[in-house]
């Protein structure tokens, strides 16, 4: 890249992610994301312990969103200076076992690594799911792709898993010290039952409610029977995820891309309207 040629940040628009995370499901994925992260207990903890979960809830995912779009969308320095902030809000913050009492970094790269594949798979599971046309070969490549995003928070890539089979080995060998322990349930709770503004509520019923259940149905079965709740049967979930994404695929993307903070178009007004993501650029 020379010094008149515009920046296209750490992923680029060739890249699987850039299409993928343009995509208006990510927000239903980023709900299946929660659900699952906070099914480990020491992970879950350093997020409770430290923050007013359910009084900052919206403000917690508003962030997740903005460095999602950041590292995405954003130039190289902008990635870069996102992840720096992270790892130094990490490096600064601890937490205690629930269940031993030990105190332990929310920078140990176990816990680090739970959080990543619990939303990186969660974005891949829903997407594909929702009838986003990835093929298995550029499921891999996303899953590659997304160990640039592991590096940011502090994650050594190479410890990352870089395609499907792996990513399958590390849920694998993580379930026996998965559990739903109180902090687990508080987070269920407040994903059914969000806090909102009186005149907001009937939105939450007719609405939320029912985007937090198809998240929550996306679980794989051993999630749901640690939570204790059921789910309607796989079929069902599986058409009903691709209804939503039809329905939320219709809006026309420049309307969905004004919502701040308007990552998308921040970078086609940077590097031209040739970069426009579209799903059939990722099934390539």
């Amino acid at each position: 890249m020379t010094p008149d040629t515009p920046d296209p940040g750490l992923f680029g628009p060739s890249s699987v992610t850039w299409q993928a995370h343009a995509d208006p499901v990510m927000w239903i994925a980023g709900i299946r994301a929660l659900y699952l992260q906070a099914l480990h207990p020491r992970a879950v903890a350093g997020v409770t312990q430290n923050s007013d979960f359910r009084a900052d809830a919206w403000g917690r995912l508003a962030r997740t969103a903005r460095f999602v779009g950041t590292t995405t969308y954003g130039t190289t320095e902008a990635a870069e200076r996102a992840g720096a902030r992270v790892r130094g809000i990490h490096r600064r913050l601890s937490a205690a076992d629930p269940v031993t009492g030990e105190r332990f970094g929310v920078d140990d790269p176990a816990l680090l690594l739970w959080v990543h594949c619990a939303e990186v798979d969660s974005y891949l599971h829903v997407l594909r799911r929702s009838g986003y046309p990835l093929t298995d070969a550029a499921a891999d490549r996303y899953l590659a792709e997304q160990r640039v995003a592991a590096r940011l928070v502090g994650l050594d890539p190479d410890a990352v898993p870089a395609d499907r089979a792996a990513m399958a080995a590390y849920f694998a060998r993580t379930r026996p010290a998965l559990a739903a322990g109180d902090d687990a349930h508080a987070v269920d709770a407040f994903l059914r039952r969000p806090p909102v503004h009186p005149l907001l509520v009937p939105a939450r019923a007719l609405l939320w409610r029912r985007v937090a259940d198809l998240a929550y149905g996306s679980l794989p079965s051993y999630a749901q029977e640690l939570y204790g709740r059921g789910a309607p049967p796989a079929a069902t979930v599986t058409r009903r995820l691709r209804v939503a994404g039809g329905v939320l695929r219709a809006v026309p993307a420049r309307v969905r891309w004004q919502m701040p903070p308007r990552n998308v178009l921040g970078a086609m007004a940077r590097l031209g309207p040739q970069v426009r993501p579209a799903a059939y650029k990722a099934a390539r």
